[in-house]
């Protein structure tokens, strides 16, 4: 039987390339289609778009052989979570479970820069560029993709790693179901006095948490979850009114505000395939799956999609054969519908009415005095469990 490809993935993300690059340097045939532009390295000034790394991503992306710049990440070695106006509080240190750090916050563009300067040193993986999926179809031991450039390739396993707007989770109907929180999460890059060294953290309150990642030098990320309403209103504040709004809100170990380097706004949702798999085709990352960004654990979730498949991929004989595919979905949609629920918990739990949010005090309190059950969560967090 002749293919162009292996595996042919749809989405040249992090999550799609990641997986690319893993299974090109164990030495299968990688096609990866892309609708936009090669990503370029950045320069100045911080992307808005920040993501961590937790210690299971690193290892795969170690795998693909992929060098991360180190001067645009920030290693954290230290979570610590509180409520506003009541007495939980839990600090959770890499030491204690044995880690030498939880992971790393980078640049998305940065991240997926680094992997397709990787691929391009592979000569078994080929990238197509400014093409998109308009028709598939499963054959004889492989799956055929139209493109809307004219081309059609053929793989013996198609992965959609095409986000939540998944063009080929759509064409081959897998359906999805969907929960809005009617919430927004402004994303506020700032220059500060301190140095914000190597702890991130977060604070709920009633209307959605308030939290702080790490940056290198004097620089962090913030993210404010508010309602809607509330949050719009924030958004389209100028510089000194919005910096005068953090200094009120945010904790004052924030450092005074230097300058606001950049700001987004995008409104909050959880989606799940209702499958992740059909015939020589399965959904990983975002188009399988999207949570609430309030544990950071979207893109983790998404390359623990793509370590786990490349593992299935690599043991078996047949990257589409179904039993395995199957045996792969039942896993991940275990782990993931689980970091689901979480999210969702703690979302409704500190916002929701005052005998709840008691209830996530009293949970927090507890965490801290559970050493076992505190080393086990930042365990499942970082993959390792």
């Amino acid at each position: 039987m002749q293919v162009d490809h292996d595996i042919l993935i749809i989405g040249g993300g992090m999550v799609g390339a990641a997986l690319a690059a893993r299974l090109a340097s164990a030495g299968l045939s990688i096609g990866m289609v892309e609708r936009g532009d090669k990503p370029t390295a950045p320069e100045g000034d911080y992307d808005l778009r920040i993501s961590s790394l937790n210690v299971r991503s690193l290892e795969l992306i170690q795998d693909g052989g992929t060098l991360l710049p180190e001067d645009r990440l920030c290693p954290f070695r230290h979570i610590e979570v509180w409520s506003q106006g009541g007495g939980g509080h839990s600090l959770f240190s890499s030491a204690d479970s044995e880690l030498e750090r939880f992971g790393v916050f980078i640049e998305n563009q940065a991240l997926q820069h680094a992997l397709w300067q990787r691929l391009e040193t592979l000569s078994n993986a080929t990238i197509y560029t400014h093409c998109s999926p308009v028709a598939t179809l499963a054959g004889r031991g492989s799956r055929f993709v139209e493109l809307d450039d004219g081309r059609s390739l053929s793989a013996r396993l198609v992965v959609g790693a095409d986000g939540a707007r998944s063009r080929l989770r759509e064409l081959v109907g897998i359906p999805v179901s969907t929960y809005d929180y009617h919430q927004r999460a402004l994303i506020i890059n700032v220059e500060t006095e301190l140095p914000q060294q190597d702890t991130s953290w977060q604070c709920f309150t009633p209307t959605g948490p308030l939290a702080m990642l790490p940056l290198p030098g004097h620089r962090a990320s913030l993210v404010w979850y508010d309602e809607e309403a509330s949050a719009t209103v924030r958004e389209s504040l100028d510089d000194d009114a919005l910096t005068q709004a953090i200094e009120r809100s945010f904790p004052a170990r924030l450092g005074g505000i230097t300058r606001i380097t950049g700001r987004a706004g995008f409104p909050i949702k959880r989606q799940h395939a209702q499958r992740y798999t059909t015939n020589r085709l399965v959904l990983i990352g975002d188009a399988a799956h999207v949570v609430h960004p309030l544990a950071g654990q979207g893109l983790n979730l998404g390359l623990h999609d793509a370590a786990s498949l490349a593992d299935t991929i690599l043991l078996g004989e047949d990257p589409g054969d179904a039993r395995d595919l199957r045996r792969f979905a039942l896993q991940r949609r275990l782990a993931n519908q689980a970091m689901l629920t979480a999210t969702d918990g703690f979302h409704h739990l500190f916002t929701g009415p005052e005998p709840l949010r008691r209830l996530g005090d009293l949970g927090l309190q507890l965490s801290e005095h559970l050493p076992a059950a505190k080393r086990w969560m930042m365990r499942q967090a970082s993959g390792l469990n």
